[in-house]
């Protein structure tokens, strides 16, 4: 967390979860901005758990840039290596132009390239984190992330 009074920087929670019979998924981004801890979710009819996973960063990235302009620095926590590998597999799905080799789009890349795009805004930091892991006593706010996102999942799919 970065506690200075220019709020430059942030670090950025997420997780995603969906319910595999009903298909409603949920998202949940933790923020911290000048010690303020900010969570954001939200539920999505007809998804995926990558599509969740994904949700969350555009979600998260989307309130940075509407309501902290002067944020330039992000530091994202996630337990998806499908999220933490975009900036890896960037040019060849440019190159590709989010196609498959038979001409089909790549799953997701309608949030691939929204994530790709909110990018140019940031530096960001990319840190996997082990999913699930069990509370052992320090902050570790994926963990928050994850029972958030489905426990809305839950919910929604009552």
């Amino acid at each position: 967390m970065v506690s200075n009074g220019n709020f430059t920087e942030t670090d950025l929670y997420t997780d995603g979860s969906c319910h595999t019979l009903s298909r409603v998924g949920g998202w949940a981004a933790i923020l911290w901005i000048n010690s303020e801890k900010i969570i954001l979710k939200g539920t999505v009819p007809e998804s995926t758990n990558n599509r969740m996973e994904l949700t969350a960063v555009i979600e998260a990235l989307g309130y940075l840039m509407a309501n902290h302009s002067t944020i330039k620095t992000v530091r994202i926590y996630s337990d998806s290596q499908y999220v933490i590998g975009i900036p890896r597999r960037k040019e060849k799905l440019i190159a590709s132009g989010f196609s498959t080799k038979r001409g089909k789009p790549i799953p997701n890349s309608d949030l691939v390239l929204r994530i790709l795009e909110q990018l140019t805004f940031f530096t960001v930091e990319w840190i996997k984190v082990q999913a699930h892991q069990k509370n052992n006593g320090l902050d570790n706010y994926n963990i928050e992330a994850d029972k958030l996102s489905r426990r809305i999942v839950r919910e929604a799919a009552r």
